[in-house]
């Protein structure tokens, strides 16, 4: 596998304002996670991301992202190996979240490791204090050097337990436990922040759980109500994604099993530091009509994000009656979510990530698409501009969105080059209209006597161009060999 390197890109978060597993928080990080969970059941193995080697690459990028001042500009810089991977001798290691609490520092996590960039430079990756090998679900930082994570680890019984950490200044403190594995991690502000996950099924009841950190300490998690009375006690129920616009206002998502044993996609909202009672996305059962039990096909939300303004999105994907995919979004506006509607323009699609920024506006991407909404509606998705020429096998994917200020995204994925190797590219949009494609730099692997060796950097194919107003983000991709 040492020639056929997996180069994508999973996790995007624009500084500042980070957006949808790297939103107003981490939105970024989080919906990237969720997006590789989509796209292992979506796509199947042959377009799946699974990494021996994390990387992290630092890029400066279009018109006012996070509210850089006007001048500054950038271009892409070199991709590098997560400093300190070998020293924690891993077989495997993928980088599954990031976010920036500002330019130049962020924090990423994935598979048994944590790592922070300070002032630019990214420091030596370390397993999460007090827990040694864990997986690491989602990081999120609501200012600069202030973070948290989230995950699961084994414990000496072999059960499955969940955990979250907090990071100060570049240090982790020891893991906290909670009931169950943390999928998602959101942190608004420094100091608070909100994680989610489901308690270890009993009884056939698999429900949802919360916890808050305040002010730097966490409290007990509590149960958000409602998940357990959707159907078939949500057994096996899932939450993928969480953001909080402002300290105590989140909203979660997830797919459960129905009564009819269909999946189905649900949203939380939590106000004022009170969870509201879960419920189906209004008007997705009624798009689900190809979901199936036998196939176990049926709909998910596999991100939410949301904008300190209080205006929320979430997107997935469903089966339709003809049997075919489709992809969703929908949106929360004045503390009320509106309904499912297919992405507009877009057949045989699928949501990976949505990002709001500051003012309200979003954004979505999934199966080679993204289509951003203004003014409370969705203008009709577009093909990522130049990624069909880059593009050998149909499709592309992007995986990530991230939205800074109104009017300036930014999004990221991957696609299969003429080589038939996969690369990363990122694309960005201001005022409405997406820029084209540029591939991702990222390793080239090099082997002697079928042995791999040490990966090294290479420049990147395609550079920015370097308008005024740009802002720093932070990108991470991951790779495998044999």
């Amino acid at each position: 596998m040492a020639r056929d390197t997996v180069r994508w890109l999973g996790s995007l978060a624009v500084s500042g304002t980070l957006a949808a597993g790297g939103a107003a928080e981490a939105a970024a990080g989080s919906a990237g996670a969720a997006a590789v969970r989509s796209v292992r059941s979506f796509a199947g193995a042959g377009q799946r991301a699974l990494a021996a080697c994390g990387l992290a690459v630092t890029a400066a990028l279009a018109a006012a992202c996070g509210g850089a001042p006007a001048g500054t500009s950038g271009s892409w810089g070199k991709a590098i190996e997560v400093p300190g991977l070998a020293a924690l001798k891993m077989r495997l290691a993928e980088v599954t979240s990031l976010s920036c609490g500002a330019a130049g520092s962020c924090a990423a996590g994935g598979t048994g490791f944590v790592a922070v960039e300070r002032d630019g430079r990214w420091g030596r990756a370390v397993a999460v204090p007090g827990l040694g090998a864990a997986e690491v679900d989602s990081v999120s930082c609501g200012a600069a050097g202030s973070c948290a994570a989230g995950g699961s680890y084994t414990d000496s019984r072999g059960f499955p337990q969940g955990f979250v950490a907090v990071g100060r200044d570049g240090a982790w403190d020891g893991a906290v436990k909670v009931p169950g594995p943390v999928s998602s991690v959101s942190c608004p502000v420094a100091g608070n922040c909100a994680a989610v996950g489901v308690y270890p099924a009993r009884r056939g009841h698999s429900p949802m759980f919360a916890v808050s950190l305040r002010h730097g300490r966490w409290g007990p998690a509590v149960e958000v109500p409602g998940l357990g009375t959707l159907g078939k006690g949500a057994a096996g129920s899932e939450v993928t994604s969480l953001s909080c616009g402002s300290a105590g206002n989140c909203a979660a998502g997830g797919d459960y099993t129905d009564d009819h044993g269909i999946r189905q996609g649900f949203v939380a909202v939590e106000r004022d530091g009170r969870w509201g009672t879960a419920i189906e996305v209004p008007g997705l059962g009624a798009l689900n009509r190809g979901g199936n039990a036998q196939n176990q096909m049926g709909a998910e939300v596999t991100s939410v994000s949301c904008g300190p303004a209080g205006t929320c999105a979430a997107g997935g994907g469903y089966w339709d009656r003809r049997g075919q995919p489709q992809g969703f979004v929908v949106s929360l506006r004045h503390g009320r979510w509106g309904t499912a509607v297919e992405v507009p323009g877009r057949a045989d699609a699928w949501v990976f990530s949505v990002s709001c920024g500051p003012a309200g506006t979003c954004a979505a991407g999934g199966t080679g698409f993204v289509a951003v909404e203004r003014h409370g509606a969705w203008r009709r998705a577009v093909e990522v501009p130049g990624l069909a020429a880059l593009n050998a096998a149909s499709g592309g994917l992007v995986l990530s969105v991230s939205c800074g200020h109104a009017g300036t995204c930014a999004a990221g994925g991957y696609y299969t080059d003429h080589s038939h190797h996969e690369q990363g590219f990122v694309t960005v949009e201001h005022d409405g209209a997406w820029g084209p494609a540029m591939e991702v730099p990222a390793w080239e692997p090099s082997t002697r006597a079928g042995t791999p060796r040490s990966p090294r950097c290479r420049a990147p194919r395609l550079a920015p161009a370097r308008p005024a107003g740009t802002t720093p983000i932070t990108a991470t991709a991951s790779r495998r060999s044999s």
